[in-house]
């Protein structure tokens, strides 16, 4: 063994320098030792870390001290070195950028996972949580919103942000349709008309205007009060949309809508679902199945899936009698905070369960095979689809990052 090592051993009880093994160490010379000793130890991290779980989230799994690597040096000694992660919770001090264990650390070092796809670009423009991401039809223009009170627009081929709008009070929701794009405020709705740069407001709700969607001509926005609003387009020029009904049958704020199959489906903080008749816009049924606030709603095929605060994801079908039911639940071990769906590269559907834990897991439907993991500092709770195989998501950190499905290979003929 070197005469010098020998010596700092003696010194320093042998201790390997914590930032030499994140490769961060600056100190020239260091007191500490620049290599492995026989110490090493994979529990020493609870020095640093305290007794608690070395992650970001309450994931229940830990390191397990059986899939570690065993090698011999020179002198005879072993050198413990983990094998692999053996964890899927991401390392809270690695977001942190300040993890010491390095390729050492059981828990992820990385914000995805998965084979499917991979990250482009993150845009940490807005200084609080991204409450709405809209792509406007037919263009490259892409709107987000945040409870700072602004709407950004962004071009997603130079990457550039266009305009920024202030509105002086949080924003809560953001949906486009056609050349109409909604910002759900605090007690009205601004409605921009981005071919004639028109802004005109829709006065009714009370509260924040929590969610919006469009459908058979009539934008219906879930409000604060337990009230759906419901405007029609109209031809009139100084007021392009007309008031047509209050939904009302909610007994707390309307939290999640979304349409399918002619009914409108609303999912409120009294943890019920309500059926509309899109025709009469009046309520046929109403759903109890949680336990706990529904946060998220979509429809797929002749299916709707429902998410809640109580940790489930339901599939409800509809019956010969034309009732719905739960034919599926699905647990997650944290409360859901919202659902999104689209096609991978494969074209299959694949289900985005975003988690209080910070996490969004990804499921090919209808089997919820496991298809990947998405990970973020704060919970993500705005997607949306792009062209070319983008995808977006904002999370309560302000940051909207870019996304990419992976080309499938091209087929090559002998």
């Amino acid at each position: 063994m070197d005469v010098k090592f020998s010596r700092m051993d003696k010194k320093i009880g042998g201790t390997t320098c914590v930032y030499w093994r994140a490769g961060r160490c600056n100190r020239n010379p260091c007191k500490f030792l620049h290599r492995e000793t026989s110490s090493l130890h994979v529990n020493a991290r609870s020095k640093y870390c305290g007794k608690k779980s070395h992650s970001s989230s309450n994931n229940t799994s830990k390191y397990n001290p059986k899939k570690k690597l065993v090698r011999k040096r020179g002198d005879g000694t072993n050198v413990v070195k983990v094998s692999k992660k053996s964890s899927t919770s991401i390392c809270k001090y690695w977001t942190n950028n300040n993890c010491v264990y390095g390729e050492q650390c059981p828990h992820l070092h990385s914000w995805f996972q998965g084979d499917g796809f991979s990250t482009l670009k993150k845009l940490h423009q807005h200084k609080k949580a991204i409450t709405g991401i809209t792509l406007l039809a037919g263009t490259n223009k892409l709107y987000y919103g945040s409870t700072d009170g602004t709407v950004r627009i962004w071009d997603c081929h130079t990457g550039q942000c266009l305009k920024v709008l202030n509105f002086g009070t949080q924003v809560n929701s953001l949906i486009s349709e056609g050349p109409w794009v909604f910002v759900g405020l605090n007690n009205v709705i601004k409605a921009l008309n981005t071919k004639t740069n028109l802004e005109f407001t829709l006065d009714g709700p009370k509260g924040r205007i929590l969610h919006m969607t469009v459908g058979n001509n009539i934008l219906f926005a879930g409000a604060e009060d337990g009230v759906i609003t419901a405007w029609r387009e109209s031809s009139e020029v100084k007021s392009p949309f007309e008031l047509v009904a209050s939904l009302t049958g909610h007994t707390k704020s309307v939290v999640c809508l979304t349409i399918g199959r002619k009914m409108l489906y609303s999912g409120s903080m009294d943890q019920s679902i309500k059926v509309w008749d899109m025709d009469t816009l009046q309520c046929t049924m109403t759903l109890n199945e949680h336990n706990d606030v529904v946060t998220s709603l979509i429809c797929w095929d002749e299916f709707l899936l429902s998410s809640s605060s109580d940790g489930t994801i339901k599939i409800w079908a509809c019956m010969e009698e034309g009732t719905l039911t739960v034919v599926y639940t699905h647990t997650e071990q944290s409360g859901i905070v919202s659902l999104f769906g689209m096609p991978n590269a494969k074209g299959k559907p694949i289900l985005f369960s975003s988690c209080k834990d910070n996490s969004v897991r990804m499921y090919e439907l209808p089997s919820f095979s496991e298809r990947g993991l998405l990970y973020a500092k704060k919970d993500i709770a705005s997607f949306e689809l792009g062209h070319d195989g983008l995808f977006f998501t904002g999370d309560d950190t302000g940051l909207l990052r870019v996304w990419k499905w992976n080309e499938l290979p091209k087929m090559t003929s002998d």
